[in-house]
């Protein structure tokens, strides 16, 4: 018989993040890389990989490079490039390459392959040719054979880049757009016309790339109900596979944030509501057109070609980034370069990783130890947020207790709220508990981490 071990420590702070506003963090990874230290040690990568499964990995390259910065973004990324930076940047990532290879085992494999950033479109096609012959020459993955996805924007989703990118097997391909409406969009501090937008959708489609996906935002200033709809029609009337509804943030160092826009660390009711009500508008516009959901932010058309590896799970398997911005796991490990939001530091973290030699690159310089009770939340975290919810049998086959056994308290009062519904094989958010996944992904972090991200010196 297995004997649970004793509940996880939920701390009274973790769970005031459920009254906190529906808006609290978007939890796109955990632990966030504020929660990340220097690793006094600089394991060496062989060490880090050897016994790791390697028959299913995630791989991801980091392209740090727009062509403008949204107001919004707290992205790891800088504005334009000195001549010769991103081709020195290519040089860096090829060396990284190298020694990351190196210190997998000869079978390794990648089940899954994505780049983003920053925008991996700001490089020329010739680069991005590039960028995709150190992924399959360097790195040895398939990508004509593996889900292959890429971020763009509409500036730079040129049919030259495009003609790249489906030549070399990109299956998806995220162009953010975030509003069709042009004082919307200056008021997000994201310069562009509705007909440049719509044409680069037109070359995305022209391009056969199988899944396009469209980003859009709601609860920016001077949004309506009305104009948000308008945004939503514009982008259901290209038919994409997927669509992607984030929550305006506004974070600290961002454009947005310097102009003095509503801070979200300073909750505000009224926007609150704006935003809850924009989403549900959202939600029900688009599961009436035909689109399930996946997650609080992920719709996908019913009739939607399969995106996404069968034999890759994020809650398990293990991921490889290359780039300055890029996070790699293990079991045990979390690790990256250091991180910042301050375009002075970005800069210079990326002229310091242009500049590494391989040798550099064969040790782990920054990240966060995993514990077998960091593992436990970032399963739940990770399964909890989407929609398809955490099925009891899979974290009790992996962890020998039941997810109550060491989240009880917290699984408590979401179900209590009519957040989270058990059916005895699955739990699952409700559809208010999905609206809320901004609220109740923090409430799950350890307290560690907690502690960690508030000491974090954002630079």
């Amino acid at each position: 018989m297995t004997v649970a071990p004793p509940p996880a420590a939920v701390t009274p702070d973790a769970l005031d993040a459920l009254d906190g506003g529906p808006y609290q963090s978007y939890v796109y990874a955990y632990p966030h890389k504020t929660a990340y230290r220097p690793l006094s040690d600089r394991p060496a990568l062989r060490d880090l990989w050897t016994g790791e499964p390697q028959h299913s990995l995630s791989l991801y390259l980091h392209i740090p490079f727009c062509e403008v910065r949204c107001g919004f973004c707290n992205l790891f990324t800088r504005v334009g490039a000195p001549d010769g930076l991103t081709g020195a940047y290519l040089d860096a990532l090829e060396r990284q390459a190298g020694a990351v290879r190196a210190a997998l085992e000869d079978g390794a494999r990648f089940a899954t392959a994505a780049f983003g950033g920053g925008t991996p479109t700001f490089l020329t096609a010739a680069e991005l040719t590039r960028l995709c012959d150190i992924a399959e020459q360097h790195m040895g993955a398939d990508l004509r054979a593996v889900p292959l996805s890429v971020e763009a924007s509409p500036a730079t989703a040129t049919a030259d880049r495009l003609r790249v990118l489906a030549e070399r097997g990109t299956t998806r391909l995220s162009l953010g757009v975030q509003s069709f409406v042009g004082t919307e969009a200056r008021a997000a501090v994201r310069p562009q016309r509705r007909a440049d937008v719509e044409a680069a959708l037109g070359r995305v489609r022209d391009a056969a790339i199988p899944v396009l996906n469209i980003d859009l935002i709601y609860g920016i200033d001077g949004q309506t109900d009305r104009s948000w709809r308008e945004s939503l029609d514009a982008a259901l009337a290209w038919h994409p596979e997927e669509l992607y509804l984030y929550p305006l943030y506004v974070r600290p160092l961002t454009g947005l944030h310097r102009r003095g826009t509503q801070d979200a660390q300073d909750p505000d009711p009224a926007w609150d509501e704006q935003r809850l009500r924009l989403y549900r508008a959202g939600r029900d516009h688009l599961l009436a057109h035909g689109y399930t959901q996946q997650s609080m932010r992920m719709f996908r058309r019913a009739d939607a070609p399969p995106q996404g590896a069968d034999d890759y799970a994020c809650q398990t398997d293990g991921m490889i980034g290359l780039g300055c911005g890029a996070r790699s796991y293990t079991s045990g490990l979390h690790y990256s370069f250091d991180y910042a939001v301050g375009m002075h530091q970005i800069r210079g973290i990326i002229d310091d990783f242009a500049a590494r030699p391989a040798a550099d690159f064969a040790r782990a310089e920054t990240g966060r130890r995993i514990d077998t009770g960091e593992a436990r939340r970032r399963h739940l975290l990770q399964s909890l947020l989407q929609a398809a919810g955490l099925e009891h049998a899979g974290y009790r086959a992996r962890f020998g207790a039941a997810p109550a056994d060491h989240f009880g308290a917290v699984l408590d009062r979401l179900a209590d709220r009519g957040w989270l519904a058990d059916d005895g094989t699955t739990l699952r958010l409700t559809p208010e508990g999905l609206a809320h996944s901004d609220a109740i992904g923090p409430a799950l972090f350890s307290p560690a981490v907690r502690a960690a991200m508030a000491a974090y010196e954002r630079k």
